[in-house]
């Protein structure tokens, strides 16, 4: 018989892998939505909307970076700014 010489998975790295890849996944879906709702102040707000687009758009970023660094939890201020865009797209569009 032939022996076995393939390598041994290392499935605690498979782990952490996984749960990076779930963690961007969650920012970088939040983060989209962000940038949507940013065109949407930018398209159809008016007064000072491209102001708010602007600060909304940046602050999506600054998030998405924090996000990033931040672990398991990361999608949190994303989803802070997402509550914040929101605001100023009712403000800016209504």
């Amino acid at each position: 018989m032939t022996e076995n010489n393939a390598p041994t998975m290392d499935y605690s790295e498979h782990e952490k892998t996984y749960a990076g890849f779930v963690a961007f996944s969650k920012i970088g879906v939040i983060a989209c939505i962000n940038v949507v709702l940013c065109l949407l102040i930018f398209g159809l707000g008016s007064g000072y909307s491209n102001l708010a687009g602007t600060v909304v758009l940046l602050a999506t970023i600054i998030a998405a970076v924090i996000g990033l660094f931040a672990g398991q939890k990361g999608w949190i201020p994303s989803a802070a700014v997402f509550v914040f865009a929101g605001l100023m797209a009712i403000l800016t569009v209504g």
